[in-house]
């Protein structure tokens, strides 16, 4: 079915009235809830093969509300994602709008010859097909086979001639079978959990979203033929001539405690005109691969050395290090052990990319960035770097130049405000510097014809918006105005600031000063805290307290594993004295406020100073005992917080259970004298509730000042059910530190309290 859709001019009529609001004043007006609501931020979803054309979307935090957070952990629930979707000329920079509204898509994939772009569609009855066609504007729609329905987690991908579509398809009683499961877990009316089953409840039912079977969609005779049967499927791709379609069939066997959702499969290979599959690797969880563009050349890593195979080896090839016999360790312990130690430490080395058609390996080691002819084994080093210098630059690889004769890193200095992307000539061994200032540079890619690039940049404190350019970005062409309105609001400036925590260590914090800053005045100021900070990122919540007259700060913190609670002490304070040496903090309002894990950092921060004045702990957990085996539909999460990962503590709770206490903010209640605002959704699966629930009834029952906000249809963080409870949680963030940070007005000696001019 073919309908035809006349194309728009680019943007003009996407915020008119926004930009006629900024023409009908000269002056700039307070960033407001509103205006948060309607930031959008443009995000590349597909780039055409010869490098002229972009698809992109506009969403913004308005487009994403309306989530039923009751329905978290729901495999056949799709939240509400709306956004515009535009197609740009990366030459011109004309774009236009793909449709005249707001839709839901996924999976968008430009055709071979650029001329088609295939997506899927969320519609009234589920997940339709779409092709457009760029040419003449038309839409061709596509079904799944009869008894089946498009996997949500699709992503359509091209035949090499363009003829057909391999798409990921699953039976159509699939979503009457796990909402069959989530009622049984949800309503009951009787549940029952046992030890005997290897898989965690909830692990059962996320693992429904595996089940998946592989067709090619013939587009001349719309006819489907099976390339898979219907298996628990991990990851599939096609290789880039079309021959082979690789798959993990996953292998897990019960749920595990070491990885929050661990999984293990076999990696497959299997014709895709048909034949029978083979086993390359027995376990994706002994073995991480990493493929070049061709899919018939992979690498891995093995106790830090390198290895390389095609699809056609019978054996992996070794490019690093020595295999080792138990004869040859043992002679090796001797004289000279200590020192083979120190080598064999610095030659371990990591994958960070593989050539397009494997002929080069990238790879990361103590001594820095090195490059590997994966024929001969030779290795040069390519960007040297010193393992002792904490804020050496940070150099990621970005992106392949696509025939395999250079690679384009991105580059990011440890002491200033310096970003940019570099560029590396493997035949000249060179590398030069493309750009290199003060912006922020992301979602970086490379067309396949090598022709042209696209990137997201941004100013400090602005959102990003997307460029095109030739490959070494000599001519830069600007690709979206994602908030045009933004010129005509206030935002304050940034600052990245260095100071010494109590141990004596350096670290950074990033200052958004007030919108209306005057240098000769001190302001109510707001930490804003969670582990390290250094990019000065727009924030819509920072920017809304900076209108409203408060500088606020985000301060790093060096966690030590076993006492994290320590760090946030050392770090947080050390950061607020260099502000108040600044003369833009008043000493004496000081406010403090962390969303999940820097809320669980707050109130922990406030057991062990009375510095701040006031509090605000959003979805922050207060108890690490009841927390440890708490948020089920988690899976092991909450337990693998502070065993292995972010919580930091180290060990099981009855290991050491002395630390659970010790970082548990609730058993040192009686010292916070901070008071404090706790703000929580009822259907928070990730910090439950209850957690701020036994703050809550511990303050109040020590005489403490304290308030508890929940928000009963919201989930983790800020609310996202209705734009009146966004609303209506920004002004009681405002009003808790209005009326604590509030100051005498000295100037008549009336007693009125006054707050920031608002």
């Amino acid at each position: 079915m073919k309908t035809c859709l006349p194309l728009l001019p680019l943007l003009g009529a996407l915020l008119l009235v926004n930009d006629l609001r900024g023409q009908q004043t000269s002056e700039k007006t307070a960033f407001t809830v509103d205006d948060l609501l309607n930031i959008r931020s443009p995000r590349p979803q597909a780039f055409s093969p010869n490098g002229h054309w972009l698809a992109y979307s506009l969403g913004s935090q308005r487009d994403r509300i309306g989530i039923d957070n009751y329905r978290y952990g729901d495999p056949s629930y799709e939240r509400p994602a709306l956004a515009e979707y535009l197609i740009v000329d990366t030459r011109s920079g004309e774009a236009t709008p793909l449709y005249h509204h707001r839709e839901n898509l996924r999976g968008m994939s430009w055709s071979p010859d650029s001329s088609r772009l295939a997506y899927l569609i969320m519609a009234a009855n589920g997940l339709e097909g779409r092709i457009f066609h760029r040419e003449s504007g038309e839409f061709e729609s596509f079904q799944p086979p009869a008894g089946s329905i498009f996997a949500h987690d699709n992503s359509p991908a091209w035949l090499p001639d363009g003829s057909g579509l391999l798409l990921a398809l699953r039976r159509a009683s699939w979503a009457e079978d796990v909402q069959d499961e989530f009622e049984a877990l949800t309503a009951g009316p009787v549940v029952v959990f046992s030890s005997e089953k290897p898989f965690l409840a909830w692990e059962e039912l996320r693992r429904m979203s595996l089940q998946k079977s592989l067709h090619v969609h013939d587009l001349q005779s719309g006819e489907y033929r099976q390339i898979l049967p219907e298996m628990n499927l991990r990851s599939f791709a096609l290789s880039e001539d079309g021959k082979l379609l690789r798959y993990e069939e996953d292998n897990t066997k019960k749920t595990s405690y070491e990885v929050i959702f661990g999984a293990d499969a076999k990696l497959k290979l299997i014709p895709i005109d048909g034949g029978e599959p083979r086993e390359i690797i027995p376990s994706t969880r002994k073995r991480r691969t990493t493929w070049a563009r061709d899919g018939r050349h992979y690498a891995f890593a093995e106790k830090g050395d390198l290895f390389l195979a095609s699809v056609d080896d019978a054996e992996p090839r070794r490019l690093t290090g020595e295999e080792k016999t138990d004869e040859s360790a043992e002679e090796e312990k001797g004289e000279n052990a200590s020192e083979d130690e120190d080598k064999e430490k610095q030659e371990r080395f990591s994958i960070a990319g593989l050539s397009p058609t494997g002929k080069w390996l990238l790879a990361s080691s103590k001594q820095g960035q090195s490059l590997i002819d994966t024929a001969s084994g030779e290795r040069r080093l390519v960007l040297p770097s010193d393992e002792k210098d904490k804020q050496a630059p940070r150099h990621r690889l970005a992106a392949w130049v696509p025939d395999g004769s250079g690679f384009y890193l991105s580059y990011a200095s440890r002491r200033e405000w310096l970003r940019g992307l570099m560029k590396y000539d493997i035949e000249k061994d060179e590398l030069v510097d493309l750009v290199k200032d003060g912006n922020n540079y992301g979602s970086f890619q490379v067309a396949k014809s090598g022709e042209r690039v696209v990137f997201s940049r941004n100013a400090g404190n602005r959102p990003a918006d997307l460029y095109a350019s030739d490959p070494d970005l000599r001519q830069l062409q600007q690709l979206s105005t994602a908030n045009p309105f933004l010129e005509t609001r206030k935002l304050g400036k940034t600052e990245l600031i260095s100071y010494l925590d109590v141990d004596g260590e350096e670290l950074n914090g990033v200052l958004y000063y007030p919108a209306e800053y005057d240098p000769g005045r001190s302001y109510p100021t707001i930490a804003l805290v969670y582990e390290e900070f250094f990019d000065d990122r727009f924030r819509g919540n920072i920017s809304h307290l900076t209108a409203n007259g408060y500088a606020v700060i985000q301060p790093s913190v060096r966690l030590e594993t076993g006492y994290p609670g320590e760090a946030w002490l050392k770090g947080v304070t050390a950061a607020v004295n260099k502000l108040i040496e600044m003369g833009i903090a008043d000493p004496q309002r000081l406010g403090l406020q962390g969303t999940s894990y820097g809320g669980y950092a707050t109130n922990l921060l406030i057991t062990q100073t009375k510095r701040f004045k006031a509090a605000i702990n959003v979805s922050g957990k207060v108890n690490m005992v009841s927390f440890y085996t708490d948020s089920p539909r988690l899976g092991v999460r909450n337990i693998h917080a502070p065993e292995n990962s972010q919580d930091r503590i180290g060990a099981t709770l009855w290991e050491q259970p002395q630390k659970y206490l010790a970082h548990s903010a609730i058993m040192d209640a009686d010292r916070i004298e901070t008071p404090l605002l706790l703000i929580t959704g009822q259907q928070d699966h990730n910090v439950p509730d209850r957690q701020a629930m036994e703050m809550y009834f511990a303050l109040r029952r020590l005489g403490k000042t304290v308030d508890w906000v929940r928000y009963v249809n919201g989930g983790h963080g800020t609310p996202t059910s209705t734009v009146a409870e966004v609303h209506d949680y920004y002004r009681r963030i405002l009003n808790w530190y209005d009326k604590h940070l509030a100051v005498v007005d000295e100037e008549v000696d009336t007693g009125r309290v006054v707050g920031n001019g608002h």
